[in-house]
């Protein structure tokens, strides 16, 4: 007895020894199918242990109607009584078998043998007939308990299958396990014989069911347990079989569907009879996407899409139905499956819509991208995704004028990023544009033409400013800049570059520039100019009086200015009245794509769905999990509205560029002060995590980050409490040797450092060796004196704080760029680096990155190396410490080399 009472928790048996004495009415009694059923109350409530051979020994499984399931203390009792008592030998003796002893006692079961063929009778084998009945049953007590313990939803009904082999009128219960032997039967006349079963017919039946999705309640030993009363026929030890769906694998609703569906015709083609109530429902009507009603209502780019379809004379609305689909991830595996035949769609009332997947799985696929799961019925769609899925196959829309335009047009047009309609410069423009420039012009002149907006993400260097110059220009000689200009925002530094490329290349543009104190005189001026040039600056503090003007165009240059779709800036823009609007960036995602979401929520407000959406549709599959399909469905929605040229793919006349990366190794003052420093701020960092959890440690990590990056830099740059112990700087003392040959073999050089106090440490240096040099950084007054002097040879070296210098410049005259200190984001590096290599530069360049080895510096180098995959897909460049982690911690502050 110990094998079975080892199946009980020590709790459970420790309850059970107060209650052995209270087990009363213990009997038992064979199932029907080999097994064995001992009953007996305990203390009020109703024991059933059941018993059944598996393999070479015997399995058990209890049950009771204390609602504590199998196992419980009160059958341990019913067990530890049969125990006391002497085990089974002790129940009266027609009540026990050979068998059963045997069990008890632990002897394997054996093999039966087949019924011997009794003298006298006849022998027949008519041929079978199968028949499969579905029905409903209510769900009593017993049931449910078995039911919720499988995960399924409390129910007061289940539906299930009753399979029968009728021989010649002889009807007999279809069992997970047919009996080999031949059976004694009663003829018509009176008088019997022995029915020898098709047994290799009834297995080929029982795959039949296994195969359409159904499992035997007799060939699952805990269920066959638990429903060996419900089960019985009354007719001697004759007991029905019941076949359901296995809930542990599929829900129930999604099964019947199918079974209906599918599964029906397949059984009936094998010459199965398939019966099925009226009470079972789960009713499923063929869908024929021909046969759909859908059409587009709206102006003004965007429309509401509706998709109807008639069922038994009841029209529903196929929006709401998918997005209950795509709720519960029905949709996403049937979609990831290409195998699968159909797709069942639930219909309000318990029936199902059968949607041939092979036809409409691309349209599905497109409309699962596009619906607002919060309210399908109100989708509403931009006219450029309306067009996309007008031009599905296997969907007829009554298009709009302007959507069948947009149609026409990409179809016409499939990739006006790569080639766009052909377009003649504007007459009135005073440069001669280069093929990549000329291409993007015309990828403006279609998005005008189609109202449709978009990012210009060339590289830094290729001629942003010069394209949207001829895009605005061509609009003046269209006539559609009359009382309506282009608004053109840009960084404050970039205001002049602006306003001197416009004299210089287009001279018929008026150019209105808002600055200074008296620039709210201006504001009625505005009307009548063609391109107002006005400052992120300013925008959020004069943005009363620019929404009350409509321009024709608003540009925004440097458009990561409004990455953060709350900050002030990014609502003006907002706010602004435009025909059309642009976004110039080399970089419109700087460090994840929330910030490509509040670009295309400024040009095209909707278009890729709330930022709660877009999160969790896109930016955390793609940014968390690498979802390749999510990053390329991305990528195609938004192919005709993002235009990217690298200097690489585009400037094939630019000269080399080279990338010098040198490990510097501290002295060793600075890397005891470095070690000192890591190993506190690491403890720090950890102590944080533990009191306040990863949402508050921040502050302490950014804080330990700066510390090691100023030891790096120059010990220094730290409090003098630190700084007083370090030293010397091996870094700067590298730069000294690397400038003197640098200044000697005649480079111009652009130096750039985060660290303003780290330049003017350089700047002292210099003074002392009588290096002479320029200076910018954000408190920096004449910009433009400053480049021009640089570019005119005089100053061999720039020194430039990264924030001030990394746009707006063009400084072509340099050969070399020293990256003093690395950054998180190689995107911000690579803008630096640009204000060299760019467009005119005509002599090789090189790019010197000075690191310090086995420091936060070598780890931050190796994260912007190991995230550059990212970078290149979907212009997601490395993210920055604001999305730490554990594992970011360990790598940045460890003490693992």
């Amino acid at each position: 007895m110990g094998r079975w009472m080892s199946r009980f928790d020590e709790e459970v048996l420790a309850a059970a020894r107060v209650f052995a004495g209270k087990a009363r009415q213990l009997r038992l009694q064979a199932d029907g199918s080999g097994g064995f059923v001992l009953m007996a109350a305990v203390a009020g409530e109703e024991v059933e242990v059941m018993f059944w051979p598996a393999a070479d020994a015997w399995e058990f499984e209890s049950a009771c109607s204390c609602g504590l399931g199998s196992f419980c203390h009160h059958a341990a009792a019913a067990l530890m009584r049969v125990e006391k008592e002497g085990g089974l030998r002790r129940l009266p003796a027609n009540e026990v078998s050979t068998a059963v002893t045997a069990m008890m006692t632990q002897v394997p079961v054996e093999t039966e043998t087949e019924t011997a063929i009794a003298p006298g009778l006849r022998e027949i084998a008519p041929e079978p007939v199968f028949a499969l009945h579905v029905r409903r049953e209510p769900v009593d007590r017993g049931l449910a308990l078995l039911l919720q313990s499988l995960g399924q939803p409390p129910a007061e009904h289940w539906i299930l299958a009753e399979a029968v082999v009728d021989y010649d009128g002889h009807r007999l219960p279809l069992r997970g396990t047919p009996p080999g032997g031949p059976r004694r039967v009663r003829l018509a006349d009176g008088s019997e014989a022995l029915l020898r079963h098709a047994v290799a017919a009834e297995h080929a039946a029982l795959r039949a069911l296994t195969e359409a999705g159904l499992s035997s309640l007799q060939s699952n030993p805990a269920w066959r347990f638990i429903f060996t009363r419900r089960l019985r026929a009354g007719r001697g030890d004759e007991v029905r079989d019941r076949w359901m769906p296995d809930p542990a694998r599929i829900a129930a609703d999604a099964f019947w569907h199918r079974f209906r569906g599918e599964s029906v015709a397949t059984l009936e083609s094998l010459g199965w009879r398939v019966t099925i109530d009226d009470s079972v429902g789960h009713r499923v009507f063929e869908a024929d996407p021909s046969q759909w009603n859908a059409s587009l209502e709206g102006s003004g780019g965007w429309f509401h899409l509706s998709v109807g379809f008639e069922v038994d004379g009841v029209r529903h609305d196929l929006l709401p139905i998918l997005a209950n689909l795509i709720e519960t991830d029905v949709l996403e595996e049937t979609l990831h499956h290409p195998g699968i035949g159909h797709i069942y769609a639930p219909l309000p009332g318990g029936d199902a819509l059968k949607l041939p997947a092979d036809r409409v799985r691309r349209i599905l696929h497109h409309l699962a991208a596009l619906l607002d799961r919060g309210f399908p019925a109100r989708t509403r769609l931009h006219a450029l995704d309306a067009a996309a899925l007008a031009a599905l196959p296997g969907i007829g829309l009554d298009l709009p004028h302007e959507v069948a335009a947009l149609t026409q047009a990409l179809a016409d047009t499939p990739e006006p990023t790569r080639d766009p309609p052909a377009v003649d410069p504007p007459a009135g423009l005073h440069a001669t544009l280069r093929d990549y420039q000329l291409a993007g012009f015309r990828w403006m002149r279609f998005l005008a033409a189609n109202s449709l907006h978009g990012i210009l993400a060339d590289d830094m260097g290729l001629g942003k400013t010069l394209q949207t110059l001829a895009h605005i220009l061509a609009e003046k000689e269209a006539g559609h800049l009359q009382g309506r200009p282009a608004l053109v925002i840009a960084p404050t530094s970039v205001i002049p570059n602006w306003q001197a490329e416009a004299r210089r290349f287009a001279p018929g543009l008026r150019v209105l520039v808002l600055d200074g104190a008296g620039r709210r005189r201006d504001h009625a001026v505005i009307p009548h100019a063609d391109v107002v040039l006005t400052s992120y600056a300013l925008l959020h503090r004069d943005i009363d009086a620019l929404r009350s003007f409509p321009f024709r165009i608003v540009a925004l240059d440097e458009a990561q200015s409004i990455k953060n779709p709350s900050a002030k800036v990014a609502q003006a823009a907002r706010s602004l009245d435009a025909d059309l609007r642009l976004c110039l960036s080399g970089t419109p995602v700087e460090n994840h794509l929330g910030e490509l979401w509040s670009l295309m929520h400024f040009l095209m407000p909707g278009f890729l769905g709330s930022q709660e959406r877009f999160d969790a549709h896109y930016r955390r599959p793609v940014e968390s999990h690498g979802d390749a399909e999510r990053a390329a469905e991305l990528r195609q929605r938004l192919a005709p509205l993002i235009l990217r040229r690298t200097k690489d793919q585009v400037a094939k006349e630019l000269p080399p560029k080279t990338e010098l990366v040198h490990l510097i190794e501290l002295h060793t003052a600075q890397k005891d002060l470095y070690e000192t420093v890591r190993a506190t701020m690491n403890k720090r960092v950890r102590e944080a995590i533990a009191a306040r959890g990863m949402d508050g440690f921040q502050m302490v990590f950014l804080e330990a980050l700066l510390k090691l990056r100023q030891i790096c830099c120059d010990p220094r740059l730290l409090d003098d409490d630190f700084a007083r112990h370090a030293g010397a700087s091996a870094k700067l003392d590298f730069l000294t040797e690397l400038l003197g040959v640098l200044v000697d073999e005649g480079r111009r050089i652009l130096l750039f450092s985060q660290f303003t106090s780290m330049l003017s440490l350089i700047e002292q240096h210099l003074e002392r060796q009588s290096i002479p040099f320029l200076k910018l950084t954000g408190s920096s007054k004449d910009r433009g004196a400053l480049v021009a002097e640089f570019q005119s040879g005089k100053v061999p070296l720039f020194l430039i704080s990264l924030k001030a210098g990394g746009t707006g410049l063009n400084l072509t005259a340099a050969d070399t760029v020293i990256h003093y200190d690395p950054w998180w984001n190689p995107a911000v590096e690579a803008q630096a680096t640009d204000r060299a290599y760019r467009i005119g530069q005509d002599k090789p360049v090189f790019v010197h990155k000075l690191i310090c080895q086995d420091t936060v510096e070598q780890r931050i180098h190796r994260m912007q190396q190991e995230k550059q995959a990212l970078a290149d897909d979907l212009l997601a460049e490395s993210r920055t410490p604001r999305n730490t982690d554990p594992a970011m911690v360990q790598a940045l502050l460890g003490d693992d080399p």
